[in-house]
């Protein structure tokens, strides 16, 4: 006799699944994972007339779109396409609604603008800031629409899956072949997935949606977990990089000891002492992972920071010794970005901050059991790090004024007391195709040919580790921040196996991409755009009875375009007419190109300010990065001193700036979020004496944004 098992969806009483004595339903696609990409995947094969379930071992759909991280990381809003941006126009429309806004009054324009790359313009459709329940409602609304099944609760029998090994060079690969007790194959290609209840699930096509690989790894496909050092790849920003990592780092002179000085005390907690050591080199470690904090500053709507049980001090006694030793540029570290209804979207910022570095490595191939110590772990971590920040006596008396104003929020992951289930897996396993995306296909330096979205975010890899470097002190080292390319397609081949390991498996986050890659591809409009694609080529791969690895990748592009996906992108010309001529200005101007610079600068892609343009650092605060504009003067005299640059909101306010004059040194700050007021390009320092020479130097000591630079001029004063 059949057996069915009952499961509530959200749209209706579905009969899915079997227990392992009956054959079990079959589905055009079965998709396992029941993230932003799996939802969006499902949406394109009920479009296409395709049968669909998704398997989620949580209550809940969507994973970090709708588990806090509000604040899209987009890179370049114009290349994401198709149901991703149907997303983005839904949030839109959520938001034009007055009765979404309950904690603040509706903006006049009609929708919230949001901050730094995810601000919208009164003439865009979209909103790319958003609340994770609203997130999640729209996520509802899809499946119910489109009568998706949703199979909550469920988790892969994942036992006797493969494990990666170090090759012996530090890098960590698994071998394809070893299939779990979950998959049931026939030759190269799955027929159905078993879960731990004994439920069953079978299909013609199967897609991993999850942030770990867990059905790829389980059905014996190749992978690797950790860093590939130069040698895998020629990646020269891959590997150990603890001369790279500038940024979010720890103050000069943190003792690692428990007591300073004396090595026999002990190490503090999270201080790593493994090899290897050497820069470019391959070794197991991940980016480290947090929690996407939903916090408010709305006190009736506020649950404090609690001190939780197994507070444990000395877990944090790095970030005191951080802030005795002058870190925190004068700034709470977190980043707290602004989403409707006076929430954030919270993430990890400076030295020590809500990132647990280091101790996610058993995450991607951990058992459920050791990943559930693992997040246990990293929870009371974070409330440890929100209540010390807000109430310990070491923290600065302004940080903890200002941390104290905000709390978790009520209304937002209610069963957690304000703190959700979905941690920020920033990487997990990754799987090992025909064509692995490398940093060169970020940078262009490698052709795709069969794109199937694009990527264009920073090639951004948090901190790895903690060690001692050679001065006897706690570094952070894996931190990689590298942009300044333009959108670049994303291989078809790398979203699907090695056809001799399977042919019918479809990979859109766990996909087939070095370490340094998957830090710019890692974005949740992306994997939404890449479940789409995913979904696509399975409707393809059906109607001509092939592998997803022999489907005719021009019809596949043809369907893909007439969706709304975007698959190459052609920059627009760059608008010069927005650049100043220098000699259209009087005064004796000195431009960024000819400034004295130290620390790291980088030339903006956009053409505004004068001359070529200008440069900008990266938020770091560290006072590493200053630029030195010398004049030689006409003649002696009196002068006023103005500063060029383009305002920005995610500019810093407190830019310091000395001014060199005939009776030394003037110190004084900048605020550049504020717009120039003198011929629309210049900000006046005021009036100072100079003999025949003079100099402006601009820093970024302590700076609580970006600090750019573009000209300094000055004026003679007339008698």
């Amino acid at each position: 006799m059949r057996t069915t098992i009952p499961v509530l969806t959200l749209s209706s009483l579905l009969l899915v699944g079997t227990g392992s004595g009956a054959e079990p339903e079959k589905y055009d696609l079965v998709i396992y994972g029941g993230s932003s990409a799996a939802i969006a995947a499902a949406v394109q094969a009920k479009k296409m007339g395709r049968s669909v379930v998704v398997i989620e071992s949580s209550d809940r759909i969507g994973g970090l779109t709708t588990g806090g991280l509000g604040q899209t990381d987009i890179g370049n809003k114009h290349v994401i396409g198709g149901i991703s941006r149907d997303f983005y126009r839904d949030v839109r429309r959520w938001y034009q609604k007055p009765e979404s806004w309950k904690w603040e009054k509706k903006p006049e324009a009609g929708a919230f603008r949001g901050t730094g790359q995810s601000q919208t313009t009164s003439e865009e459709d979209t909103l790319w800031t958003f609340e994770p329940s609203t997130a999640l409602s729209i996520y509802h609304d899809w499946v119910k629409q489109h009568g998706i099944t949703i199979v909550y609760g469920e988790r892969l029998n994942r036992k006797g899956e493969t494990k990666s090994k170090d090759n012996g060079t530090g890098y960590w690969v698994a071998a394809p072949g070893i299939v779990a007790e979950g998959v049931v194959k026939d030759g190269n290609r799955i027929t159905e997935i078993v879960m731990e209840s004994g439920k069953r699930f079978a299909g013609k096509f199967f897609m991993d949606a999850t942030y770990e690989g867990d059905l790829l790894a389980s059905s014996g496909v190749a992978y690797t977990v950790g860093r590939e050092g130069f040698d895998v790849y020629q990646e020269d920003l891959n590997g150990v990089q603890s001369k790279r990592g500038k940024h979010h780092q720890l103050a000069d002179g943190v003792d690692p000891y428990v007591k300073p000085g004396d090595s026999s005390s002990g190490l503090l907690p999270w201080v790593d002492t493994t090899g290897p050591q050497n820069e470019g080199a391959s070794d197991h470690r991940i980016q480290a992972y947090c929690f996407r904090m939903c916090l408010t500053d709305v006190k009736e709507n506020q649950i404090p920071f609690h001190k939780p049980d197994g507070y444990n001090e000395q877990w944090y006694e790095l970030l005191f010794r951080h802030f005795e030793n002058g870190g925190g540029a004068g700034r709470f570290p977190w980043i707290n970005s602004h989403m409707p209804n006076r929430k954030t979207d919270t993430n990890n910022r400076d030295g020590f901050s809500t990132d647990f570095i280091g101790q996610n490595y058993e995450w991607p191939e951990g058992t459920y059991d050791k990943r559930k110590e693992i997040q246990a772990k990293h929870l009371l971590y974070q409330q440890g790090v929100m209540w010390s920040l807000a109430n310990h006596p070491r923290i600065p008396e302004r940080v903890r004024a200002e941390v104290s104003k905000w709390g978790m929020t009520k209304d937002e992951f209610t069963d957690g007391a304000g703190w959700q289930k979905q941690i920020y897996v920033r990487e997990g396993r990754r799987m090992i195709s025909d064509l692995v995306m490398l940093q060169q296909h970020c940078q262009q330096l490698k052709p795709v040919e069969d794109s199937v979205g694009m990527g264009a975010y920073t090639m951004d890899s948090h901190h790895v580790r903690r060690y001692i470097d050679e001065k006897g002190q706690v570094k952070n080292e894996g931190d990689v921040q590298v942009g300044g390319f333009p959108p670049y397609p994303i291989s078809y081949r790398s979203i699907v196996p090695r056809e001799q390991e399977c042919a019918n498996l479809v990979v859109p986050i766990a996909l087939s991409s070095s370490h340094m890659a998957f830090g710019s591809i890692r974005m949740e409009p992306v994997f939404m755009i890449l479940g789409q694609s995913g979904a696509t080529a399975v409707s393809h791969a059906i109607d001509q009875n092939s592998s997803l690895q022999k489907i005719d990748y021009p019809k596949l592009r043809e369907r893909l375009l007439a969706d709304g996906q975007i698959l190459n992108f052609e920059a627009p010309k760059p608008d010069r007419t927005k650049l100043k001529e220098i000699a259209s200005f009087k005064g004796i101007i000195v431009d960024d190109a000819t400034a004295e610079t130290t620390g790291e600068w980088s030339p903006s892609v956009l053409l505004v300010g004068l001359g070529e343009g200008f440069q900008h650092e990266h938020s770091t605060g560290d006072g590493k990065s200053s630029a030195k504009f010398t004049a030689k003067l006409p003649k002696a005299g009196r002068y006023d001193v103005q500063v060029a640059y383009p305002a920005n909101n995610n500019r810093a306010s407190n830019v310091p700036v000395t001014v060199s004059a005939r009776d030394g040194e003037k110190q004084t700050t900048l605020n550049q979020k504020k717009a120039p007021d003198i011929e629309g390009a210049f900000v006046s320092l005021g009036q100072f004496d100079f003999d025949e020479k003079g100099s402006v130097t601009i820093s970024n000591k302590g700076t609580n944004g970006h600090v750019v630079i573009d000209a300094v001029r000055w004026v003679p004063v007339t008698p």
